[in-house]
């Protein structure tokens, strides 16, 4: 997978930019669906926006960032097919995608340096889902979307 895309509202804005970047030095594609400016917005929209864009099969993993990622990450898992983790540090995110398979990472940019949040973005991209005992819950998941 070398295609991602990322979204962030104002207080997650340059966290976003930083991670883009870092995300296009590395040889990702990435999709920035905004905002692409400082100026006050709803963090629920554009959560929505990458995880309709995952739930769409249009990318595998996405990434939204607000000030505490934690806003972003319920707008986002009210999306169907999205699990979203707001991960705050290596083992979260490794956890996140070992065990229930996470396909969108959630950073709040008031509570994490830049370069970690890189450290971390780079541990849940390369952690594999396990799969086996864990799939039977993640179908879990999936079905309370269907009740």
């Amino acid at each position: 997978m070398k295609k991602i895309v990322i979204g962030s509202d104002h207080a997650g804005f340059n966290l976003k930019n930083k991670l883009a970047k870092w995300l296009e030095e590395k040889g990702y594609t990435v999709k920035d669906v905004g905002t692409h400016s400082l100026g006050s917005v709803d963090y629920p929209d554009f959560a929505k926006a990458v995880a309709k864009e995952v739930s769409n099969g249009n990318f595998e993993k996405g990434i939204v960032v607000c000030g505490s990622g934690i806003g972003v990450a319920i707008s986002a898992n009210k999306v169907k097919r999205i699990r979203a983790a707001n991960c705050h540090d290596v083992i979260s995110a490794r956890l996140s995608r070992e065990h229930n398979n996470t396909n969108i990472i959630t950073f709040g940019e008031r509570f994490i340096a830049p370069e970690y949040a890189e450290e971390i973005l780079q541990v849940w991209l390369n952690t594999e889902f396990q799969s086996g005992r864990h799939q039977k819950r993640v179908d879990k998941i999936s079905e309370i979307e269907n009740e």
